[in-house]
């Protein structure tokens, strides 16, 4: 007995009976070990063999276990020994190398240990088997059958046997069990597909498209139609099997054994003669796949049989891969005809969606309107732009499926919040119970009061509740019914049993539609919901995208009324810029901008501390509640031409190529904001020419190829060209008179088909003095602001008011000198006083003017 000869598996065995005697205390491993040992397997590689020779499984292990109790169990110092093998044991095994040296095979496989077992008619283990009704004879045809007749030359030739079983899964199986959802459209791709399979030769299609577009569905649908009997006669009856690459390269350790897994997957394909489709989900995986030094790829093994027609094979990739891996091996290329698959437009994915509405409406319990299917595919369309439909559609519709089984399956707000009172009640009345006082025991009665009466609210509801939830329930069974009853049908006319077929269509089959339609009435005072609508997808593109695009609440079309009004209280005395911004968000809101457009783009010009950086905070404020909430790009940093690359991402081969760009990575990562370009006339000219195309098309190219969409952005650009004009107008001049000479100077700087694209050229006026009392407040208000923590309170006079503003206006320099006045004039004196203790915390600081500076003293 050579143990070398053994394979890996049947090592495992032997193993596995040295363990058997430990459990059960044995001093020697017998052929009884052995055969209880291979029954246990995990993968029931012997008790498969048993059964197709025409065995008993379970009289085999009951009589296994009855010879195991039979055989005396060591006590003491002996049982400490590791277990060797006996004298039968010794012998199974030489008989069972003398087995497999006539079978003319290199290794000892399993099966021939279990043949060995078998002949061993004078051991318990023989004498079970034979009872069990396993004839050695019987025995080898299944071994034949199993192995294919194949010779095992390798330590792991069990891996090889019913390989398309362990690597590959039977769709057309699936498609009969109903496990598969149905294929709506794609009827040219797969008539396509269908045509390139009848041919003599190279009868393999490709099919080629981007991620989500559903070239794993047209296998699918074919596989629907194999099963259904819809193809031509040459692929009726024909099996298509989806081969799992993972779990053929997954434990191939040693060389040699992922080769002769593809090979044994092969052959059973070839001995098919035919009837064997393999598909091969992401086919680009097949280059490289299991090669190492001196040995094939997947893509070498398979050439030669796809050549020669005697593998049908439909493989599936992305165009990027299928350019990348693919079409760099011209051999494996030509042997393949490629099918290529293009995204469905919104029309056809709403027919989809409507064909995988009942599949979705089954599994969450919920009901799906089709409103919903028409805004999952509409909405997924216009607001995520890195994916494909019919994927992201599907996406929106299950998980907004998703959220309301959720609501069905928790406890409402308004339970939950009146259980959350009673604990609470509950708390205060044990506390309350202690005490002896009066008002106590008044406010102890009052207590339980309203104690009673929340919980008698908290017991009906729960009960509504239960029995809403009971009946969603309920129909929900009745779906599933519905559903197993159809492809009880569908398999019933597949087997031509009429009789059975007739029963389901004229008997069960309408009995649970009725049952449905009646359970399925709307009650308008539900607490549960139970149905998706067009709000629930708007809600869930609106999460995953930060796009205010579902019903907008009274509050907000309150607040967007009145946008001019809260702008202004931020941005004083520049009513025609706040007005046109605010027109560019209600626009948005209310759905009518150009969709391919941003939202709106704005040039603003003007004199230095106007207000033009300040309206942006302003409105990122007002859209985000986050004066953050924006991009800002200060144009100064890209005064040389080659600082064009850092707004959109280096090209391919310069340094920072996988950093992406400042401007394109912050619309990628947050669709909806306000972008600003500080300083816009500084930039270099050729930064120009990338915003044209945001400005035209609401859209930009990184350097790795990726479009970036600005349709959901607010694009301001702000500049001080003319500003001189501005600035130096009289005090009875308007804008409009210096507007011509402004818009010279504009027009000599910017390129005409930039100045186009712009939806305005706004104009900031010069500050006056009347626009400085409100400034100042709003500056005393932010000082306010610092000093919360400490609670102190600043109480400014109107005079005192009047004389910061006087102080601190310039009408060159605009607001900004008057941070400079408030910051030397209040806020330096009020450090120095804090820090010497004069103003304690929690006190209020009256300050007024005198004799030309501010007077301050603690009230």
């Amino acid at each position: 007995m050579n143990l070398e000869k053994f394979t890996d598996r049947a090592k495992g065995f032997l193993q596995s009976a040295q363990t058997v005697a430990i459990r059960n205390s044995h001093q020697r491993i017998s052929p009884t070990h052995l055969l209880k040992a291979l029954l246990e397997d995990d993968q029931g590689m012997a008790a498969g063999l048993i059964q197709r020779a025409g065995g008993q499984v379970a009289t085999a292990q009951d009589m296994v276990d009855e010879a195991l109790a039979k055989i005396p169990a060591v006590s003491g110092g002996g049982a400490q020994q590791t277990p060797g093998l006996d004298n039968d044991a010794v012998r199974v095994l030489d008989s069972a190398e003398t087995i497999a040296e006539k079978a003319g095979d290199s290794y000892v496989t399993v099966e021939r240990l279990l043949v060995a077992l078998a002949l061993a008619s004078t051991t318990p283990a023989g004498q079970i088997l034979k009872e069990a009704n396993v004839d050695p004879k019987a025995l080898n045809e299944a071994i034949v059958e199993l192995t294919g007749g194949r010779a095992a030359t390798t330590a792991s030739a069990e891996d090889a046997y019913d390989a398309m079983k362990k690597y590959a899964r039977d769709l057309t199986q699936a498609a009969k069990d109903g496990k598969l959802d149905p294929v709506i459209g794609r009827d040219e791709e797969i008539r396509r597909t269908v045509q390139i399979l009848a041919r003599r030769t190279k009868n393999n299609p490709a099919l080629i498209g981007e991620p989500g577009t559903g070239k794993t569905a047209i296998a699918e649908g074919l596989a629907l139609r194999i099963a259904n009997g819809d193809v031509p006669d040459s692929l009726k009856g024909r099996t298509l099997m989806s081969l799992d690459m993972g779990a053929l390269i997954a434990g191939a350790k040693y060389r040699g054994e992922f080769e002769e897994r593809l090979k044994a997957v092969l052959d059973e394909v070839k001995g098919a003669d035919g009837q064997i489709i393999l598909f091969i989900d992401e086919m680009h995986t097949l280059i490289g796949a299991g090669a190492s030094e001196g040995s094939m790829d997947a893509s070498n093994l398979l050439k030669p049989a796809l050549s020669r027609g005697e593998l049908h094979c439909i493989g599936a990739t992305t165009l990027d891969e299928y350019q990348k891996y693919v079409e760099k091996d011209p051999a494996l290329q030509r042997r393949f005809q490629s099918v290529y698959i293009d995204e469905p437009t919104v029309e056809d994915t709403i027919s989809i969606l409507r064909g995988l509405k009942e599949k979705y409406e089954l599994h969450h319990g919920v009901r799906i309107t089709d409103g919903a299917l028409v805004a999952a595919a509409t909405l997924s369309n216009r607001y995520i732009q890195n994916r494909f439909l019919p994927d992201k559609a599907i996406d929106l519709m299950d998980e907004a499926a998703s959220r309301i089984r959720m609501e069905v399956e928790s406890k409402p707000e308004e339970i939950e919040g009146l259980d959350r009172r009673i604990i609470q009640l509950k708390i205060e009345e044990s506390a309350l119970s202690k005490e002896t006082d009066k008002a106590a025991k008044d406010r102890l009665k009052t207590l339980r009061e309203e104690l009673a009466n929340l919980e008698q609210q908290s017991s009906e509801l729960t009960t509504r509740w239960q029995n809403e939830r009971d009946k969603i329930q309920a129909e929900s069974k009745l779906k599933e019914d519905l559903d197993h009853a159809r492809l009880e049908l569908e398999q019933a006319q597949r087997e031509g049993d009429l009789a059975k077929a007739g029963e389901l269509s004229y008997g069960k089959i309408p009995e649970l539609e009725k049952a449905i339609e009646a359970a399925s009435d709307n009650n308008e005072n539900a607490l549960l919901r139970e149905e998706v609508t067009e709000d629930d997808i708007a809600g869930v593109v609106s999460r995953a995208t930060g796009i205010p695009i579902d019903r907008m609440m009274e509050g907000e079309r309150k607040k967007l009324l009145q946008m001019e009004e809260m702008l202004s209280k931020r941005v004083i005395g520049q009513r025609q810029p706040i007005e046109a911004v605010s027109k560019a968000v209600r626009r948005a809101r209310a759905g009518l901008q150009d969709p391919n457009r941003p939202l709106g783009s704005f040039l603003f010009l003007g004199p230095t501390g106007v207000g033009k950086t300040e309206l942006t905070k302003a409105l990122a404020e007002f859209m985000f509640d986050d004066d953050d909430a924006m991009v800002r790009i200060d144009m100064s940093e890209f005064m040389e031409k080659h600082a064009v690359a850092r707004l959109i991402g280096a090209p391919p081969g310069y340094v920072g190529y996988d950093e992406g760009g400042v401007l394109t990575e912050a619309v990628r990562r947050r669709p909806y904001q306000v972008i600003l370009f500080d300083e816009v006339e500084k930039a270099h000219s050729d930064v120009f020419n990338v915003l044209l195309q945001v400005l035209d098309d609401g859209r930009l190219t990184d350097g790795q190829g990726r479009v970036v969409d600005f349709s959901n952005t607010l694009i301001i650009l702000t500049s001080n060209l003319g500003s001189q004009y501005l600035a130096n107008m009289e005090d009875d001049q308007k804008v409009a008179d210096v507007e011509p000479q402004v818009m010279d100077v504009v027009r000599g700087h910017f390129r005409p088909e930039f100045l186009n694209r712009l939806d305005e050229i706004i104009l900031f006026h010069r500050l006056a003095m009347e626009h400085m009392a409100p400034i100042v407040e709003i500056q005393i208000k932010r000082v306010q602001k610092l000093l919360k923590d400490r609670k102190i309170e600043l109480d400014l006079t109107e005079a005192a008011l009047r004389w910061l503003g006087r102080v601190g206006y310039d009408p060159v320099y605009g607001a900004r000198p008057l941070k400079r006045a408030v910051q030397r004039y209040l806020q330096d004196p009020l450090a120095d006083m804090i820090l010497r203790g004069d103003v304690p915390d929690g006190a209020t600081l009256k300050i007024d003017e005198g004799d030309g500076e501010l007077k301050m003293e603690v009230a």
